[in-house]
């Protein structure tokens, strides 16, 4: 094995990963945690044949105050990217959780927002996601929850 092969070098970024400072550790071990979390998540509500970004669309319309978003909006909220939300969207209005219909301001745009079925779903997914925060802070002392 040559000596800069790309086995050693992920080696020693392992290592130097292993052995960084608390303040560096920090960033991959909440994304370990948030990964984890979501990966808890996901088991939990497959019955449902939901993912957790549908469930994030889901509570995100559910508890709109401006009957639904664009789907830049819903870009910009989760923090992905338009073709990410535009195929889950589709996905979602195919399963009728939500339905898209020209935006009143700008016909351009189309407006998504939550179906009747939606809420029904919103709701069981939501009861499931309390649960699991509730374990989850149940492991933490009363005053740090």
């Amino acid at each position: 094995m040559a000596v800069n092969s790309p086995v050693k070098k992920t080696m020693r970024k392992k290592i130097k990963a292993q052995t960084a400072t608390p303040e560096r550790r920090l960033p991959p071990l909440l994304r370990k945690a948030w990964y984890g979390l979501n990966q808890a998540f996901r088991r939990r509500i497959k019955k449902h044949t939901a993912t957790p970004d549908q469930f994030t669309v889901l509570r995100l319309l559910y508890e709109s105050e401006a009957g639904g978003f664009s789907q830049r909006d819903l870009c910009r909220l989760m923090a992905s990217d338009p073709n990410t939300i535009g195929a889950l969207v589709g996905r979602m209005s195919e399963s009728g959780l939500v339905a898209k219909q020209p935006d009143d301001r700008d016909k351009r745009t189309l407006r998504i927002t939550i179906t009747p079925r939606g809420r029904q779903v919103f709701k069981s997914l939501r009861a499931t996601a309390l649960k699991l925060q509730h374990e989850i802070l149940a492991e933490l002392p009363p005053k740090r929850r």
